[in-house]
C-alpha cells in the first residue's frame, strides 16, 4: 500500500512539472511575439528617420517606455510589457540602445511648434 501511495505522488509531481513546462513555453512564445512586434515597429521608425537610437525605462506596473530618437531629430515612444522585452526588441531591431536618457541623448530631439504650443497651453 505504501508503494502505491509513493507512485501516485510521483505521478502528481510529474504532472506538475509538465504543466509548469507548458506554462513556461506559452509565456516564452507570448514574449517572443511581443518582442517581434515591437522590433518591427522600432525598425520601421528607424528606417523612416535615417536610423535611430533608443532608451528603455521602467514605468512601473504598466511596463517600460521605449523612447526612440531618429537621426533626423524626430522622436516617438512605445510601451513594452517589461524592461527585458523592451531591451530585447530594441536590440533585435538593430537600434543603438542608450543606457540613460541624458542631456546628450535629449539634445538630439527636435521639437516642433506643436510641442511648444502644447507645453505652453498646459501652463496657462
Amino acid at each position: 500500500m505504501a508503494d502505491t501511495e509513493q507512485v501516485d505522488t510521483e505521478q502528481v509531481d510529474t504532472e506538475q512539472v509538465d504543466t509548469e513546462q507548458v506554462d513556461t513555453e506559452q509565456v516564452d512564445a507570448k514574449s517572443e511575439r511581443q518582442v517581434k512586434r515591437l522590433a518591427h515597429q522600432i525598425g520601421t521608425f528607424a528606417k523612416a528617420h535615417g536610423g535611430a537610437e533608443g532608451n528603455v525605462a521602467y514605468m512601473g506596473e504598466r511596463g517600460a517606455r521605449i523612447a526612440l530618437v531618429g537621426e533626423d531629430g524626430e522622436w516617438g515612444n512605445l510601451v513594452a510589457p517589461s524592461v527585458e522585452i523592451g531591451r530585447r526588441a530594441v536590440e533585435k531591431a538593430g537600434v543603438a540602445l542608450q543606457d540613460e536618457f541624458d542631456g546628450e541623448f535629449a539634445a538630439k530631439i527636435r521639437t516642433s511648434s506643436y510641442e511648444w504650443k502644447r507645453m505652453a497651453g498646459i501652463q496657462i
